[in-house]
């Protein structure tokens, strides 16, 4: 148990992309704040030579499900599996129940995550009242709320002019939108990736198209109001091709990666598996070696879990008619570890930025940086611990993950938030 407020953790190689930090050195805590550790008087002293030290990661992409749905997560246990998997930071998606379309649900949900959140939990509100893409949210109150985005994830504005004054009004209010990008009249009844495994195991497919048309629809609307519109969890080489024209020329288009995208194909889908169903769904080969490329250069800035956890009633029924959505808290720094920073694609400066410093610039939020005066949330990593995933170890209330028994390498073995060890040893 971590019993003083001062300590320092030392021997560890810092990885700070905020500060172009990559090199051994000790990093000093002091009341929840990041210090020099030459201003500590009598610190307790944390060796984790070996070990990686990086600003908290935040992952912009959560399903907390309270209020609404807590047979599958909650607050409590979510920011749990949270902490586990090495975030100090979620952005709570707004499709709850009542949905984040109101103050007063926001305010609730501030509420409950004061009560029993072990990480910081930021608030996103929904574009469209009761999600339904008719209306426009109260965009302003939302903002005096104190949501940090603005998105109708799992769902998506058809109506193209809605769309388009949504975005006007978020950038009035400084809101970032964050857009679920799927052509409803083209994902039809599809239940998986349509290509060649779709037609040999005689399932309802979704086309890439889906997601592109939209995609290139939000670029055109983020460049004629100059404003900003991060994809969710891209999925397809052609989505990434455009976002990387878009960036080039300037426009305020940013987009995110899933683990899954990065790791899984249709291919999977063989085993009929319904932990293998996600939407937007997993893809070809050459989607995920685009989706890659695209993380490799910079199009793509932010790797998001889109944990979405759902019971084993609702799971373990027919692929058809299970829902959409995997857990990912805690296996997405193993995954990006072993798939990314262990074969090279990436540095480890480059995997964290898309933790830290990626969220941060969406958001235009103060967090993802070690610099002297932050606040003390703080990412510990062992890159080369080899270990097998057991979700029965999971602290998300849901198991539905593809990655149970995978053996991966490297993992957090500690978080800090506000100065105080939230997860690992010195976890109070």
């Amino acid at each position: 148990m971590n019993t003083k407020s001062h300590y320092i953790l030392s021997g560890a190689r810092v990885v700070d992309p905020s500060q172009g930090i990559d090199r051994i050195m000790d990093i000093g805590v002091a009341n929840g704040i990041i210090v020099d550790p030459a201003e500590i008087t009598n610190p307790e002293i944390i060796d984790l030579a070996g070990k990686v030290v990086a600003p908290g990661f935040i992952d912009v992409h959560v399903h907390l499900r309270q209020p609404g749905n807590t047979g599958a997560e909650t607050i409590a246990t979510g920011t749990r599996a949270a902490a586990a998997g090495g975030f100090t930071g979620v952005v709570a998606m707004p499709n709850t129940h009542p949905c984040c379309d109101s103050a007063g649900t926001i305010e609730l949900i501030k509420r409950d995550s004061q009560r029993h959140a072990r990480v910081r939990v930021y608030t996103c509100g929904c574009l469209s009242k009761n999600m339904e893409g008719k209306e426009m949210a109260p965009i302003g109150s939302l903002k005096n709320a104190g949501v940090v985005a603005l998105s109708d994830d799992g769902r998506c504005i058809q109506d193209h002019n809605l769309m388009r004054h949504v975005v006007a009004y978020a950038k009035s209010f400084g809101l970032p939108i964050m857009d679920h990008c799927e052509d409803e009249s083209l994902k039809g009844d599809g239940v998986m990736h349509e290509g060649k495994w779709s037609v040999l195991l005689g399932m309802q497919g979704i086309p890439g198209a889906a997601e592109e048309i939209i995609v290139q629809r939000n670029i055109i609307l983020a460049n004629t109001i100059d404003w900003k519109i991060h994809i969710q969890h891209i999925s397809t080489r052609e989505s990434v091709d455009m976002i990387r024209r878009a960036r080039a020329r300037g426009i305020q288009v940013t987009a995110e990666a899933t683990p899954h995208h990065i790791s899984l194909t249709d291919e999977c889908i063989k085993r009929f598996d319904t932990n293998y169903k996600m939407n937007p769904p997993l893809r070809t080969e050459d989607d995920r070696q685009g989706v890659i490329e695209g993380l490799r250069d910079g199009t793509i800035t932010i790797i998001a879990t889109d944990h979405a956890p759902h019971t084993y009633t609702q799971k373990e029924t027919e692929f058809d008619i299970a829902p959409f959505g995997i857990i990912g808290l805690e296996t997405a720094i193993p995954v990006c570890l072993t798939e990314l920073y262990h074969t090279g694609i990436l540095t480890l400066s480059e995997l964290v930025a898309k933790f830290t410093t990626g969220p941060a610039e969406l958001l235009g939020l103060e967090v993802g940086t070690l610099k002297n005066g932050a606040h003390a949330d703080i990412t510990i990593i062992d890159p080369d611990l080899e270990f097998v995933y057991d979700v029965s170890q999971s602290y998300s209330k849901s198991r539905n993950t593809p990655f149970n028994g995978m053996k991966f390498k490297g993992r957090a073995i500690g978080t800090v938030v506000n100065g105080n060890f939230v997860f690992g040893e010195k976890k109070a």
